[in-house]
């Protein structure tokens, strides 16, 4: 067992030492920022480390890029999300704007939530959405998305339990 653990060990030395340089350059390159660069790469490899078998790699650069390009995806979408923020902030009044430590949690709060909607199925996703930031009834949403009433009313719930799962 401690030669295996030896040998994934330094898989994983010989995998960073030839190829973190490489992506962290091509991270800049995509997203014209050193440091968030530097934080994807490491949440690259750490992700790597923590999930796979590294004597399956065969193409280590392709298998770095693909990882690489679903982190960068969630470094966007959380850009996005702030900036979103960051502009309805923008448009309170001084005394109604949150302080800063108020912020960084209504911030986390957006990201769980994103994080939470983002792991439901789509449908699934869109029904709840539609009732609860559009206040659409359940027929309603039924007709929009082209489903029964019943099939929505199971949409929900399983969305409800999701929520209440994600609390815990």
């Amino acid at each position: 067992m401690a030669s295996a653990e030896s040998s994934v060990h330094q898989e994983v030395q010989t995998l960073y030492a030839n190829h973190h340089g490489w992506l962290q350059s091509w991270l800049s390159k995509k997203i014209g920022n050193a440091f968030d660069a530097a934080d994807i790469a490491q949440d690259t490899f750490t992700r790597i480390i923590a999930s796979r078998d590294l004597r399956k790699v065969e193409e280590p650069r392709a298998y770095l890029t693909t990882v690489a390009k679903g982190l960068m995806i969630n470094w966007y979408q959380r850009q996005a999300l702030e900036r979103a923020y960051l502009e309805a902030l923008a448009l309170l009044p001084e005394p109604q704007a949150p302080s800063v430590e108020q912020r960084y949690i209504i911030l986390e709060t957006l990201h769980e939530i994103d994080r939470m909607l983002d792991s439901l199925p789509v449908k699934v996703r869109q029904a709840f959405l539609l009732s609860q930031l559009e206040g659409l009834k359940y027929e309603e949403i039924a007709k929009k998305l082209g489903t029964s009433l019943v099939t929505i009313k199971r949409y929900m719930k399983q969305a409800f339990l999701h929520c209440l799962a994600f609390v815990d």
